[in-house]
């Protein structure tokens, strides 16, 4: 079957969401929403913290905001990035809440501002501790009750389609790759359908589901940058991957694990061994607010020199009443395991967070390939360089989605459907019945990239993880040809070539520098010099 829609959105986060909401009444079309799973399953909604902009200029101004950013990013994030998402903060702040999204305010009316780890001020904007939760909701009644927007529900997008599917040979060096749409499986008929769309958005979020313990959902398989880097667009900064420190250590659950917020630790928790004793002095002089690469790392190390599955965080000294008022699902998350978070520490673990690479993009959003923009996580625009400040991503996706959306609305008068593109040919293929080698792959991929490509590297567990996830792309890929395509097969070739981009550019990357850290080159850059 042969669908057309002006505008295709792969992606149902705050990122898919703002740009499908911004062009869905312009009159230039009708718009696709494509999510793999429900609307309600993005992993927005499991952000917890906020979001950061500057609202309070009698205290705060775009100048630190930069320069908290910069610092983070550890002085390669895109300057010009860092500020076209500072400056236009508070207008996609504004837009969010036209939208319906509401955040918490004081008894004077203005913003109950959070402040986080490498924030040098209080700028976070929040929802009690449920943020990404309030953002989801706002943006889906909005986008639900737009006419103009057709959500299609438990679709998976197989493959983005270019002139490789017209017959056309496409390499990395081929000028003026363009896109005409996407390959979607039909969760009804079992096929996949081909989507022709003028213009096509990814905004499928991160990658984190390739790790063994994460505080991403299950769907979140990097397959975004996976399609793009296929159709042989540029994919930028994979080697730097975002661990939160602090995820509540529950073996039960890990795709994904309960993320304890960072507002937390700006609120006033300390990070503690089991036995009570601090220990965040001996790595940074700003203790628990050092930012997250720096506190993950600390916490591996002395799991690893104590033998601990966990640290813990201590609020003990906080008033109860007011800690239950600030985190109050925190409280009853933990009371349901059997922690009081007033009288008990919290037991905590680093785990995969954030992708802070991808599709390279520009300030309108666009990747290498025409007419395919890529926002929010799936997408690289520079602003995180090698660690993302905190709350700096759900404010990127917004800022973004608006850049894109005014690019397209300003561009899309130009472009036609491509009636040429062949349809889906799944002749010859059989079903399969093996399904036992698609996850025993992915649980071997969890354990090639927490053991040899985690929060600490070197070049012999590099070399390893890539020898082992070539092995796994052969199989697969072999596979792959044999069988029908479903959505599982298609997440696991997505995840071993994520991964393989991951270990690739993390082989490259001779130093330690942001969230990569290798024992092999433990000096930093400035430190070389």
């Amino acid at each position: 079957m042969i669908q057309k829609y002006d505008f295709l959105v792969i992606g149902g986060g705050i990122a898919g969401m703002c740009y499908a909401l911004s062009v869905a009444n312009s009159g230039k079309g009708k718009v696709a929403l494509v999510c793999k799973t429900t609307l309600d399953e993005a992993n927005t909604a499991k952000a917890q913290g906020g979001v950061a902009a500057v609202t309070n200029l009698a205290v705060d101004n775009f100048e630190k905001h930069i320069n908290d950013t910069m610092v983070a990013g550890d002085y390669i994030s895109d300057l010009d990035a860092v500020k076209h998402v500072v400056c236009n903060a508070p207008k996609a702040i504004n837009a969010l809440v036209n939208w319906g999204v509401n955040f918490d305010k004081n008894n004077n009316g203005e913003y109950d501002l959070h402040r986080e780890g490498g924030h040098s001020d209080f700028r976070i904007l929040h929802h009690a501790d449920d943020t990404g939760f309030e953002i989801q909701r706002g943006l889906m009644e909005a986008v639900r009750q737009n006419n103009n927007i057709t959500v299609l529900e438990n679709h998976y997008a197989v493959e983005i389609i270019t002139q490789h599917h017209l017959g056309v040979q496409v390499t990395r060096r081929t000028n003026n790759i363009e896109c005409f749409g996407a390959y979607i499986l039909n969760p009804t008929t079992q096929k996949v359908d081909t989507f022709l769309s003028k213009v096509t958005l990814l905004a499928t979020g991160g990658v984190g589901a390739l790790y063994s313990t994460t505080s991403n959902p299950v769907i979140a398989t990097g397959d975004g940058i996976a399609m793009a880097y296929r159709a042989k667009a540029t994919v930028k900064d994979m080697e730097f991957v975002q661990f939160h420190p602090t995820v509540l250590y529950n073996p039960a659950e890990t795709h994904p694990a309960f993320l304890i917020t960072e507002a937390m630790r700006g609120y006033g928790a300390v990070l503690k061994l089991p036995n009570g004793n601090e220990f965040m002095h001996k790595y940074d002089e700003r203790l628990s607010l050092a930012p997250r690469d720096i506190v993950a790392r600390a916490i591996d190390h002395e799991m690893k020199i104590h033998g601990l599955d966990f640290v813990c965080l201590d609020l003990t000294h906080k008033n109860a009443e007011e800690t239950k008022r600030h985190f109050p699902h925190i409280y009853q998350k933990c009371l349901s395991i059997g922690i009081d978070i007033t009288k008990q520490f919290i037991p905590v673990c680093p785990s995969a967070h954030y992708m802070c690479g991808g599709i390279k993009v520009n300030k309108n959003g666009e990747s290498s390939i025409h007419r395919l923009y890529a926002v929010g996580e799936c997408s690289c625009t520079g602003l995180h360089g090698g660690n993302r400040l905190a709350s700096n991503s759900l404010i990127e996706a917004a800022v973004y989605a608006q850049s894109a959306a005014e690019h397209t609305l300003n561009t899309i008068d130009n472009y036609n459907f491509n009636t040429l593109v062949p349809e889906w040919n799944d002749e010859g293929t059989l079903t399969n019945e093996e399904h036992v080698l698609i996850t025993q792959c992915i649980r071997e991929v969890g354990e090639i990239m927490s053991n040899y490509v985690g929060i600490v590297r070197s070049d012999l567990r590099l070399k390893r993880a890539w020898n082992r996830l070539d092995l796994l792309y052969e199989e697969t890929e072999e596979l792959f040809k044999r069988v029908t395509a479903t959505k599982d097969i298609c997440e696991l070739r997505n995840m071993i070539n994520v991964g393989y981009l991951i270990t690739r550019q993390a082989i490259e990357r001779k130093e330690s520098r942001g969230l990569h850290f290798t024992v092999d080159y433990p000096k930093h850059a400035y430190d070389q010099r």
